[in-house]
Formats: structure tokens, C-alpha cells, sequence
């Protein structure tokens, strides 16, 4: 049986990510069709990179959610696939999204996340991960999240929340409905936000998820978060 091909639109956010961009832009264009750089004005060659490796750029104020929600507005795509500039997911990630969305009541998903380059702690980091995703249903937006345009835009977006924002919108998405996890297919993610203090940073992002799960509002946590974000 064929599987219809959906319109996919990729959005990156970005801010000061002139090394990173064009290699993202590259890896993106052979899963979306088309690709969507949202820039936070940075104040280095991101823009110009972008455009040159042939993304359309969208300039919005600095904030990952409200450049995601900018990035949203600006697409085409009946699917939205959100990506950060250190994330690939390789061109077989296509075929699996219009796999798991042929289901019509697969509202979107993420895929099995690996940190890169392999050490122990990006082992570490991305079997917790899995584990996590798989037993608890938690994830974030670093694993490649792709969701039906009219489910985003029922679920409000990501707003303009200054850390979490994607974990909130996560579980409103896994509130709504079935959401698929493809393991089969994984998308790699640098260890940079890690590599030199795995231990502090798995103790500060744990807290961050319990702590807003509490009802600490994201304007404070984002004091904590700042540091690693």
C-alpha cells in the first residue's frame, strides 16, 4: 500500500548559529519540503548562511517559543516538524513520519534521540532518554517533534514561555491524543549542552521538570536555566 505524501514544512530556530546552520539546513531539506530558519536577529552570519544554503528565513524576537510559533505562522506544511540547529535526522525520517501519520489518529510524535559525539555520559544521556520517553511518555523538542498543522494550531503553539516551552506543549499534545515514538529511525543531537558538566546539567534539567510540573512558573526557572540554555 502507498502512503500519501504530506506537505512537511521544517522550522529551526535559531540564535548565533553560523557553524551549525547550514549542515541543519542540509539534513532538512531531504526529510521537509520545505525549510524554515526562524532567527532571533543573531548577531553573527546565521541569517546569511541560512539563505545561502537555501532556507527561507523568518526574523522574530529572541525566545525559542515564540521563534517556533513565528516559524509556524510562516509554513506551508500540513505537518510541522520542529528542529533545533544541532539536530539531524537523517533522510529516512520521511518515510517513517508519513508511516506514522497514514494512522489518522496519530496526532504527531518524536524519534529515539542519540547524543553525539559517543562517550559514556551521550550513552548515558540518550538511554535515559528512551527510557523515559518509552515508560513515562516525556520528551522534548531536541528529538525531533513533528505534529499535524491543525492539532498545533488547537493546541495554542508553543507560546511565549522562556524555558519549558516545549515540554508544555508536549503535554497538552500527549493530553490530546496517540502520538508516535520511532525508535527504528533516530535523530542525533550534539552533547554540547552537557559535555562539560553531565552531572550538574542532569541534576539542574531533572529539577526544571519537577519544579515546573509543581506549578513554579517558567519566568522563574528560566533564573535556573539560563546558564545551560
Amino acid at each position: 500500500m502507498s502512503l500519501e505524501r504530506i506537505r512537511l514544512s521544517a522550522i529551526i530556530p535559531t540564535w548565533c548559529e553560523a557553524d551549525e546552520i547550514a549542515g541543519a539546513i542540509r539534513a532538512a531539506a531531504q526529510v521537509a519540503d520545505e525549510v524554515i530558519v526562524v532567527d532571533a536577529s543573531s548577531p553573527d552570519e546565521t541569517a546569511d548562511r541560512a539563505r545561502s544554503a537555501g532556507a527561507r528565513v523568518v526574523t522574530a524576537p529572541k525566545g525559542r517559543g515564540p521563534q517556533l510559533d513565528a516559524g509556524a505562522r510562516a509554513a506551508a506544511g500540513e505537518v510541522l516538524l520542529f528542529l533545533h540547529a544541532d539536530v539531524r535526522l537523517p533522510a529516512a525520517g520521511r518515510a517513517a513520519i508519513d508511516r506514522a501519520l497514514a494512522d489518522s489518529e496519530v496526532l504527531g510524535g518524536n524519534f529515539r534521540l542519540v547524543f553525539t559525539p559517543t562517550s559514556r555520559w551521550s550513552r548515558v544521556f540518550s538511554a535515559a532518554n528512551d527510557l523515559r520517553r518509552r515508560a513515562l511518555s516525556i520528551y522534548y523538542g531536541d528529538s525531533a517533534l513533528f505534529v499535524r498543522r491543525r492539532v498545533f494550531e488547537d493546541l495554542g503553539g508553543f507560546g511565549e514561555l522562556p524555558v519549558m516551552e516545549d515540554y508544555a506543549f508536549i503535554r497538552r499534545l500527549e493530553a490530546a491524543g496517540r502520538t508516535a515514538y520511532i525508535r527504528d529511525v533516530e535523530v542525533t543531537a550534539s552533547s554540547r549542552r552537557f559535555a562539560a558538566a553531565p552531572i550538574r546539567t542532569a541534576v539542574i534539567w531533572g529539577l526544571m521538570q519537577g519544579l515546573y510540573s509543581s506549578g513554579v512558573p517558567a519566568t522563574v526557572l528560566s533564573r535556573i536555566y539560563a546558564d545551560i540554555r
